[in-house]
């Protein structure tokens, strides 16, 4: 099943934001990765059978802050 998961971060540099597309992109079952919002806040994940919570807690461990926002079945 494909999923679209969103994650809030607080990210103040653009090292930091590199540092959570790598961790967001090497995770299970990830398809695409990219930033949304207006200060590219929002980490948006496609991926089939990827673990939101693994995710997140990944990048609450090296980044300090992440939000699960919403978790949707894509179709």
């Amino acid at each position: 099943m494909k999923q679209k998961i969103v994650i809030k971060l607080q990210v103040q540099c653009d090292k930091c934001r590199s540092k959570a597309m790598k961790i967001a992109a090497v995770a299970d079952g990830v398809i695409s990765v990219a930033f949304e919002g207006e200060d590219k806040s929002k980490v948006v994940m496609t991926g089939d059978g990827t673990d939101a919570a693994i995710v997140a807690g990944r990048l609450r461990k090296k980044l300090g802050y992440a939000d699960l926002l919403s978790v949707e079945e894509v179709k």
